[in-house]
């Protein structure tokens, strides 16, 4: 920083204020004490313009209170204020060591731990206090009204849709996307993070899937509320900017396709790409060819290299050098460069480094477009936080399972593939990894599942009361007539709604009824994890009976309730810890 711009705070850069601590391993903000933002005022200058006292004792030669620079007295100039109950200083003429300070907080204000993302950028302090509401300016948020989750729980599974459009924005962009095209939902990634953090799921949705896109009630400018018709055997792209959907279409077409709710959406388009990876000085990725991609621009040579801006976007829109020149090849593409881009921002060189991180927090927040639920950036850092839990190596990337549409001679669209889709889509709903997680977790499943082990009771000395617990209206009756006249539990009761809406179904059960409780369960299909060992009520006629509760996971009576612990062979996985090299 140049001397004329000393002190003035807006002219100077967050990155240049970090500095190691060498006792914590850690990077601190240190505040000069005539930033307007300093919550604790610093030492004073002199009457005659004695310039600014330094407070970085790392760099300032230790003087007694009264010595002006070069040892000359200058008694205008009072020592710095000494705060409540601190210690006095030592009187003149008695030089103090060169002790080690102690920290002062309102000097160095700790806001990087050395473990967490780009957004994790929040302090105590004015100072990043005014930063903090800076990126917040950056952020652009889009309302989806009851599409999407009013706000972020720390405590529970999410799923966020990751949306790349290709909508021609910014200079240098008009090689790519559909000319005059609204911006629709060209990359899609459904990001599913575990209730217990262990694990994550990144599932692509093809742009060319068929597919029903629903009603949806979209938030216009002034408040009020259009619902925009739903289209039936459509590419899945149309979701977003056609008719004037916002993503919240998009999001209502995953859950209308996967039967899974969606609770937030992040999306960028084309320069999002240049600027993030210009941010992280680049992004690995390894060619098992040479590439030269007229269309793209693509030239790169096989073998590994560190790609940002333009080349890394060119890099993500090129189809015709890979694979089959398909969009189901560039999604694999697309899949590796994101694993790469997972292990650079979760890499110590990045995490370490106060400018680079900054540097992200800007191009991030400036980059992305999300919804009003997560549109805070203490919210976005809370989000980052708990992706920063899950190790690269159970992050899973695949892409949904899909056949050519049959409806099609010369097949360009695809359909969700009739018997391989549905596990994936049902082991995200039920939590399920698609990795080996740690051998504590597949002891506790293995706990679990022994409760489904033992002797079962007959169908007919089955007594169970049945809730409704957040199933479709209509669901325990028809659970009470299907297991009366199909399976003979005759001794069934329907009680009307549970107390409480529950996401799973459940079993509860006292211990001299788990062998009612594990015939039940095998009647309908229940996972272990589904039984809940404790007490029974009773039931219409006094007598103890189990406490059936279905849950949204409900799918029908007679339906099989067991969720898929694996993905069928034919899907392909990746895991955001392996290097791929594209082909």
């Amino acid at each position: 920083m140049d001397a004329q711009g000393r002190g003035r705070a807006d002219d100077i850069d967050p990155a240049d204020q970090w500095v190691l601590n060498p006792n914590t391993g850690d990077y601190e903000l240190r505040l000069r004490p005539s930033a307007p933002q300093s919550p604790v005022p610093g030492p004073r200058r002199s009457a005659r313009g004695a310039g600014a006292v330094p407070t970085d004792n790392r760099s300032a030669p230790v003087r007694e209170p009264g010595d002006a620079p070069g040892g000359v007295p200058d008694t205008d100039v009072p020592g710095p204020r000494r705060r409540r109950g601190a210690p006095a200083e030592p009187p003149p003429g008695r030089r103090r060591g060169r002790t080690k300070p102690k920290k002062s907080k309102a000097k160095k204000i700790l806001l990087w731990t050395g473990g967490t993302m780009a957004l994790v950028l929040v302090a105590t302090s004015a100072a990043g206090y005014f930063y903090l509401k800076h990126l917040e300016g950056n952020v652009q948020t889009t309302d989806v009204g009851s599409a999407g989750a009013s706000g972020f729980s720390k405590d529970e599974a999410f799923n966020i849709l990751i949306i790349g459009t290709d909508k021609r924005t910014g200079e240098g962009n008009e090689d790519y996307g559909d000319a005059g095209s609204v911006g629709h939902a060209d990359t899609n990634i459904l990001l599913h993070v575990s209730k217990d953090r262990t694990n994550a799921t990144a599932l692509s949705i093809p742009r060319d899937l068929i597919v029903d896109v629903p009603d949806c009630p979209t938030v216009q400018s002034d408040g009020s509320t259009k619902v925009i018709s739903g289209t039936t055997d459509v590419r899945f792209n149309t979701s977003l900017g056609q008719d004037g959907r916002d993503p919240g279409c998009t999001m209502r077409t995953v859950k209308e396709v996967t039967g899974i709710t969606v609770d937030h959406f992040m999306m960028a388009d084309f320069n999002a790409v240049k600027t993030l990876t210009t941010a992280v000085d680049g992004v690995e990725v390894c060619l098992a060819k040479d590439v030269d991609d007229p269309d793209s621009h693509l030239k790169l040579s096989a073998g590994k290299h560190t790609i940002e801006g333009e080349t890394a976007l060119a890099f993500l829109r090129t189809r015709h050098a890979f694979g089959n020149s398909g969009d189901l090849d560039r999604i694999k593409v697309q899949q590796q460069f994101l694993a790469s881009l997972m292990r650079k921002m979760a890499s110590s060189d990045t995490l370490t480094n106060p400018t680079k991180l900054l540097s992200l927090a800007e191009a991030a927040t400036k980059a992305l477009t999300v919804d009003t639920g997560i549109g805070k950036v203490s919210t976005l850092k809370d989000v980052a936080l708990e992706l920063k839990k899950v190790p690269t190596k159970n992050i899973t990337f695949l892409t949904t399972p899909v056949i050519d549409n049959p409806a099609e001679k010369t097949p360009v669209t695809v359909v969700v593939h009739p018997n391989d889709a549905q596990p994936v889509f049902d082991m995200i709903k039920d939590d399920v990894s698609f990795t080996e997680v740690a051998a504590q977790k597949k002891e506790e499943a293995a706990s679990v599942a022994a409760r489904l082990k033992g002797t079962q009771s007959a169908a007919a000395d089955v007594r169970v009361n049945i809730y409704n617990g957040g199933a479709p209206a209509g669901s325990a009756q028809e659970t009470l007539n299907w297991l009366q006249n199909d399976e003979g539990v005759l001794k069934s009761s329907q009680l009307g709604n549970a107390e409480a809406t529950l996401s799973k179904t459940t079993l509860e059960y006292s211990p001299d009824q788990a062998d009612q409780a594990r015939k039940l369960a095998d009647l309908m299909g229940l996972s272990g994890s589904a039984m809940k060992p404790g007490k029974s009520e009773t039931n219409d006629q006094g007598l103890p009976a189990i406490v059936l509760t279905l849950g949204k996971d409900f799918k029908g009576a007679g339906v099989s309730m067991t969720a898929p612990t694996t993905a069928p062979d034919t899907v392909e996985k990746s895991t955001a810890d392996k290097t791929v090299c594209a082909s």
